[in-house]
């Protein structure tokens, strides 16, 4: 019988064990590895942080994959060694006939000196209970939303927090500054002059202050130091940079690029049997830009990278490849989102676009968190 070690448990891991089995049924046995016992939507972040909801329930255990006959390891992956399609967890060696790497992009705020003693980390998970405290106990002031590296995870919600920590505020009458900070040239470059025009209009009105071409250097007490200037907060929520991995950049994966280069279609690398999804796959868009990280994407990815390795097992062609098509949401307040979306991949720019807002959407994505969540429901 062929397997197939997946190595995350994101979205990327997940699409993937689930494709493989719909894809193979009982012809194929499937391992997942992760060192967190839970799947979680990243979006989640963000409600628990307004405290529309709590972090724990939009939890839901990998162990319930295994009702999907797939083995779920928990443990931490020391090394990888993609020549073997291994991988050692917890002291115990894996190896299978195909391998697929889904372990994201690992945060990495020590980049940023000063950002552990004086940020709160919005991104990660174990931060976000303190950040929501801090929030329900700011009594008024400065808060400064700012993003400290040029690729992270979801690039609206940066955007889309400012926008809804604003209005947590002005509900309970409590008057603060909202400023975000960027070291691109705009919001969202991937929608041009036109899109980026809309989301900052949106902020403004809002009264949020936006201050793109601000590469931060470093965070001292009640500020934030540039390459040029500095700006003052009373409280600082913010996204630290990012970086592949260590185990897989130990593993030779990356070819010493900063991220892991893949074949854009089938999301192989240049090892055989080898696949890298999601956050931390180098995939080139026709602008000469590196496709965004997005839970869409790894998704669609894990997908492609499954069909190849189905096609594979069964002596066959793949039917699809990664097209490259998806969209994110960005909520704006009022119980309305936008969607940013199109055809990332396509020739000789990409094809992308802002939504008008509408109430749709954000019922919309309640939807995808409820689906995923349900497929890991007791």
């Amino acid at each position: 019988m062929n397997s197939v070690l997946i190595l995350g448990g994101g979205f990327g891991g997940l699409a993937a064990a689930l494709s493989l089995r719909d894809k193979l049924g009982t012809e194929v046995e499937i391992t997942l590895v992760d060192r967190r016992p839970y799947f979680m939507v990243g979006f989640h972040k963000t409600w628990t942080l307004i405290g529309k909801t709590s972090l724990e329930s939009g939890q839901r255990p990998l162990a319930a994959l295994e009702k999907h006959n797939v083995n779920v390891i928990l443990g931490n992956i020391e090394s990888i060694d993609p020549k073997e399609r291994s991988a050692v967890v917890s002291g115990k060696r894996y190896q299978a006939d195909a391998l697929i790497i889904a372990l994201g992009a690992q945060l990495a705020p020590e980049m940023i000196p000063g950002f552990q003693d004086h940020a709160l980390n919005v991104y990660d998970p174990e931060d976000i209970p303190r950040a929501a405290q801090s929030l329900q106990e700011f009594s008024g002031g400065r808060i400064m939303v700012g993003i400290f590296g040029e690729a992270y995870k979801c690039p609206p919600a940066p955007f889309e927090i400012a926008i809804l920590v604003h209005e947590m505020f002005q509900a309970r009458k409590i008057d603060v500054q909202i400023e975000v900070f960027t070291p691109k040239p705009m919001s969202l470059p991937i929608l041009g002059d036109a899109g980026c025009s809309v989301i900052e209009g949106r902020m403004d009105e809002h009264g949020i202050g936006f201050f793109p071409n601000h590469k931060a250097t470093g965070v001292q007490s009640g500020k934030v130091t540039f390459e040029k200037g500095e700006r003052k907060f009373d409280l600082l929520l913010g996204i630290p940079p990012h970086r592949c991995p260590d185990v897989v950049k130990e593993s030779g994966l990356t070819a010493g690029q900063p991220w892991v280069p893949v074949d854009p279609g089938s999301l192989q690398t240049e090892f055989e049997g080898v696949y890298a999804v999601g956050d931390l796959a180098k995939v080139m868009m026709a602008n000469g830009k590196r496709l965004p990280m997005a839970g869409v994407f790894a998704q669609a990815q894990a997908q492609a990278a499954s069909e190849h390795i189905a096609a594979a097992f069964q002596g066959r062609k793949p039917e699809h490849t990664f097209s490259g098509e998806g969209g994110c949401y960005l909520e704006i307040g009022g119980g309305q989102a936008m969607m940013i979306e199109g055809k990332f991949l396509a020739e000789p720019k990409p094809q992308v676009s802002l939504s008008e807002p509408s109430t749709e959407l954000v019922q919309e994505k309640e939807k995808v968190e409820r689906e995923l969540l349900d497929i890991l429901s007791p």
